[in-house]
């Protein structure tokens, strides 16, 4: 009797919770599944697509764009200091001068003239000490602008395939919390039978139904980070619409490259070394500018000057028929010469150069900061690689013995609790699985925008042959 009572005791508010849990869950998972099907027009995005999509619909990489173009009209400018400038100027289109000039020892004059005077500048600089380095900088300025171009878009590339491998991660996950569901339900099933029949407990029972909610709220969570995940890369793509992808996992390719040649090729390829190298430069430009303002510059200019008139100019009596031009040309060969300025330009001179010493200790601890991370995503490769090959063979062991423990408990031989740890560890290496998969992808994907190498639909060894023996290769792609 006392027994029976502990029992209903410890029961009750186990069996209440369970109840409880299973009526939330009930509700939360229909409201998600509500929300996943709200959008029914969708459109299929494949992870190739993802590099086109990026171009096109990316606001930023647009604004970077328009930076491009603003750079190469700037060097247009500094190009065109090359060529003469001519500038054409005229006093009154027309001038009218009206007037009237007394004096007492002489006759009053009078003005009524309409003139018009046209003057015709030609300048064009032979030697000029700063339109060198001002185009050099144009130039550089332009190269800057078009690396940051291709570093940004590689980046966005780089992120959005990351999202895209994270949604296809939490659909994987999803269909492992609902495989483990599964399990939890027929474990449920087993345990109300053999209760029904006499050969079981109601302990077993509610431990296995306490199991069940578990699963039910792991589910809905991965359901939650599911649309988490899909928000994120729609947000990146800058779609309007909604879309889906290949909901199955698979290897992305092969990384058939060397540690040496991954280094080799990602430090002579990087573009943010280059724009470091080009910003030294820059600063060297800008020295030689400031140096450059001390020296003469010598430039040809050509003044051509006319005047056509009509009426007179200080007359007794105005003519308005009289009318008159002149014309004058002057060609000179002329030098301009800022001698001194109190030491201002060799001062800044100084200064760039410390700027571009400064550039050369970013472009160093860049390298090796390169270096440590081409280092770190293939040993990661490689150990994800290893991890794939172990949790696809845990994945075996557990489905296997998860077997065995269901017909050890069928016949008497078992309990379920041994069940319940069978079918977490193989929920967990379902899980191991997934994620190795997952750090794979990225892992290629962060190699290929390290080092600008590709990715290989063939998987080779060192000795550039097929393996044969139990490898990376041999996961189905």
């Amino acid at each position: 009797m006392i027994r029976k009572i502990i029992n209903t005791t410890l029961f009750l508010p186990l069996s209440f919770f369970v109840t409880f849990q299973q009526s939330l869950l009930s509700e939360n998972n229909n409201f998600i599944d509500e929300i996943i099907r709200i959008n029914e027009d969708k459109i299929f995005i494949d992870h190739r697509e993802i590099k086109n999509i990026i171009i096109n619909n990316n606001d930023e990489l647009k604004s970077l764009k328009e930076l491009i173009d603003a750079s190469s009209f700037n060097l247009s400018s500094k190009i065109a200091k090359r060529y003469p400038s001519i500038d054409l100027q005229a006093n009154g289109l027309p001038k009218y001068i009206a007037g009237r000039n007394y004096n007492s020892n002489s006759n009053t004059t009078k003005t009524s003239q309409f003139s018009v005077n046209p003057s015709l500048n030609i300048r064009w600089d032979l030697i000029d000490p700063l339109r060198g380095p001002e185009i050099k900088i144009a130039r550089e300025n332009l190269k800057i602008a078009e690396n940051n171009y291709e570093i940004k878009r590689k980046d966005l590339i780089q992120e959005a395939s990351t999202r895209y491998h994270k949604y296809q991660k939490s659909s994987q996950d999803i269909v492992n919390k609902k495989s483990a569901l599964d399990l939890s339900r027929t474990s449920l099933e087993n345990a109300q039978a053999k209760l029904d029949a006499g050969i079981g407990t109601k302990f077993e029972v509610l431990e296995a139904d306490a199991q069940l909610s578990r699963d039910k709220q792991a589910l809905y969570e991965k359901k939650i980070e599911h649309q988490m995940d899909k928000i994120s890369l729609k947000e990146i793509l800058n779609l309007k619409k909604d879309f889906e992808i290949k909901k199955e996992q698979k290897l992305l390719g092969y990384w058939n490259h060397k540690l040496n040649k991954n280094i080799k090729n990602g430090l002579e390829s990087n573009l943010s070394l280059k724009n470091i190298s080009l910003q030294k430069s820059i600063k060297d430009n800008e020295g030689s500018s400031f140096l450059n303002s001390n020296k003469p510059s010598i430039y040809i200019s050509n003044s051509l000057s006319s005047a056509f008139t009509k009426g007179d100019s200080l007359a007794i009596e105005i003519d308005p028929n009289e009318y008159g031009s002149s014309y004058s040309n002057t060609i000179s060969l002329n030098l301009s010469w800022n001698i001194f300025n109190g030491g201002q330009n060799k001062k800044s001179y100084k200064s760039r150069k410390s700027q571009a010493k400064g550039e050369e200790y970013s472009f160093n601890n860049l390298k090796r900061v390169l270096k440590t991370n081409i280092t770190k995503a293939y040993l990661n490769l490689k150990l994800n690689e290893e991890k794939i090959l172990s949790t696809s063979k845990e994945i075996l062991s557990t489905q296997e013995s998860l077997r065995l423990a269901r017909l050890r408990y069928d016949v008497g031989i078992s309990t379920l609790k041994d069940i319940l740890v069978r079918q977490k560890e193989l929920s967990d290496a379902k899980s191991k699985n997934i994620n190795a998969i997952y750090n794979y992808n990225l892992n290629l994907d962060e190699l290929e925008r390290l080092t600008f190498l590709e990715i290989s639909n063939n998987c080779l060894d060192n000795d550039n042959t097929i393996k044969q023996t139990e490898s990376i290769c041999n996961i189905p792609r």
